[in-house]
């Protein structure tokens, strides 16, 4: 779409009123300019005899005062590179043009490198700066005063406020703004640094929440799919590498591995429900409600474990109670894939023993090993797993060979005494 001519006019003066590049802002370039710009102010009035107080002696040439000029517009030039050096020389050159005849021309340019000093250079060298031009003004007060016998002759010291004290005053105050508005840009980089680690922080917990979650997902996928698996694999291999199994055998390995496939389908659905979020007012599925896992159903584990196969005998001691969620989770868990192991791995038999104590509930199962034969392979997630159930609860954990017999023992607080 073409510009209108207001919008091209406002374009063309934006362009033509854009300093080059080499004399932008805080560039060499630039007070080098403003010397020249000096230099020609000061030589025009030079060339008009415009003077400060007094007419030069009779004598001196006006080439004479050139030098001073000169040198205090250079010293305009170096107010960055070299702050002290230009201070030196713009009152070198000042106080040789005050001998000669002082002109406006020099104490005017002399002002600006006073302004310059205090801007660009040290805060020490401003600090002298200030206390030498307020010492000055009042020297020059009270000479005249004495001189002339008059306290009207205070008026002396005029000239040097306006030329010592007032600059130094303006660059003090620029230079005070300058370094606040500094120290704000600091602040505010500092609080965007902060924001942003914040950030980092927030994504490595986000990070880490989902990997422990992760891995939670991962031990409850683990007891819920492999030690049903493991029982429907055991009976499916059975089934087919025995020749002439009798009707009677076919369908009670077919039980066994359809109560295990419907026992597992049921603690998944179970668990994806978990995690979704439930909606609300929705009511707890009764199905849902008698298929959560608890060790008071250790029963009903035991009899699908010997359904499947492995003898077991159970003892409980102490009295039953009801315990809280995850411990419960976690001591049927425990028992559940001890009693897996030992069905894939024993030797056909296996002892479960759960104890019922004030303070917290200890599980122990043991079983033969299997001295020889094939058995399921397994990945290893199982002891770590339930270790893990336990270390989280606070509980211990031990599992390992104990007397030619695996055994796996679990230690789980419950809270406050029964």
């Amino acid at each position: 779409m073409p510009r209108s001519e207001p919008a091209r006019r406002r374009v063309w003066w934006d362009r033509a009123m854009r300093p080059p590049p080499w004399l932008g802002s805080g560039t060499l370039g630039r007070d080098v300019a403003l010397a020249a710009v000096s230099l020609a102010g000061g030589l025009a009035l030079l060339a008009l005899g415009v003077n400060l107080v007094v007419v030069p002696p009779p004598g001196v040439p006006t080439a004479a005062l050139l030098p001073s000029l000169l040198a205090v517009s250079l010293a305009v030039g170096l107010r960055r590179v070299a702050t002290r050096t230009g201070l030196a020389l713009g009152t070198a050159a000042f106080l040789v043009d005050t001998a000669l005849g002082p002109t406006i021309g020099t104490a005017l340019i002399y002002t600006q490198v006073l302004y310059d000093s205090c801007v660009y250079g040290s805060p020490r060298l401003w600090r002298w700066l200030l206390r030498g031009t307020v010492a000055l003004s009042l020297l020059a007060a009270v000479a005249g005063v004495l001189v002339a016998g008059t306290w009207r002759a205070v008026g002396f010291a005029a000239p040097v406020v306006l030329v010592g004290v007032m600059p130094v005053l303006t660059g003090i105050s620029v230079r005070q703004y300058r370094d606040q508005a500094a120290a704000e840009r600091a602040r505010a980089a500092a609080e965007r640094a902060r924001a942003e680690q914040t950030a980092r922080l927030a994504e490595l917990d986000r990070r880490e929440a989902v990997h422990a979650e992760r891995a939670r997902m991962a031990r409850e996928l683990h007891d819920v799919v492999a030690n049903h698996l493991s029982a429907v694999a055991i009976h499916a291999t059975a089934a087919l590498s025995v020749p002439e199994l009798s009707g009677e055998q076919v369908t009670s390995a077919l039980r066994v591995i359809r109560e295990n496939s419907v026992q597992g389908m049921a603690e998944l659905r179970q668990l994806v429900g978990l995690l979704r979020e439930p909606a609300p007012g929705r009511a707890v599925d009764p199905t849902e409600e008698a298929t959560r896992v608890r060790l008071d159903e250790l029963d009903r584990l035991v009899d699908r474990m010997r359904a499947a196969g492995l003898a077991v005998r159970a003892e409980v001691t102490g009295e039953a109670r009801p315990l809280p969620v995850g411990v419960d989770l976690a001591a049927y868990r425990i028992v559940q894939e001890s009693l897996t192991n030992a069905l894939k791995h024993g030797a056909g038999e296996a002892e479960v023993a759960v104890a019922y104590r004030p303070v917290e509930v200890a599980v122990t199962v043991t079983n033969p090993v299997r001295a020889g034969g094939a058995a399921l392979p397994g990945a290893g997630a199982g002891l770590i797993g339930m270790r893990e159930r336990a270390v989280l609860l606070g509980g211990q954990f031990a599992a390992g060979p104990l007397d030619g017999r695996w055994r796996v023992r679990a230690e789980l607080p419950t809270g406050e005494p029964a």
